[in-house]
């Protein structure tokens, strides 16, 4: 009973002000990616997905995130799939096809996750497959911003304004 009451309480949601849980996955380029700690000290948008359909949600924030922040040196972004259950037999396949349909110059952009699909779902408060699950990270790996859904310009300016305010701390200023 005590193992299944600290995994519950290990898998609580997160919230801003929190520290972002260890995420680990692997970079499209083949490397292992460890977050917050692939962010190298800068804020960084993780858009996690945990379906096919998400892919949709995030490739419309990464867009506009790439658009507006893209040159910003002092943040990036990650896409990371997660992937549970039986769809994690195919990993191979779904690795290749993502780093096929993905330019190089943004491979170590994309981390594919194939454990800890439960525990994520968790930490985000999962109730839409079809959703992008947004954690906006300051450069220490806190929670400045969360959100959950598809694209829409008022969310894209809260989170928008959260970031520029991130960016005018001494915490991004190494």
């Amino acid at each position: 009973m005590f193992l299944i009451a600290s995994i519950a309480a290990a898998a609580a949601p997160i919230s801003v002000g929190d520290q972002l849980p260890q995420l680990r996955g692997e970079f499209l380029t083949g490397r292992e990616a460890v977050l917050p700690v692939a962010a190298g000290g800068r804020a960084a948008l993780l858009m996690l997905g945990f379906s096919y359909d998400s892919r949709f949600s995030v490739e419309a924030w990464a867009g506009r995130f790439r658009k507006d922040f893209g040159a910003e040196p002092k943040v990036t972004f990650f896409e990371v799939p997660i992937i549970g259950g039986l769809a994690k037999m195919g990993k191979w396949f779904i690795d290749s096809g993502m780093r096929r349909g993905t330019p190089k110059a943004d491979q170590e952009n994309v981390i594919t996750a194939y454990s800890g699909s439960d525990a994520w779902k968790n930490y985000v408060g999962f109730r839409d497959p079809k959703a992008a699950y947004l954690i906006l990270i300051d450069a220490n790996g806190k929670v400045a911003w969360m959100h959950a859904g598809g694209f829409d310009e008022a969310s894209y300016q809260d989170f928008s304004s959260k970031l520029k305010v991130l960016l005018e701390t001494s915490a991004l200023h190494r």
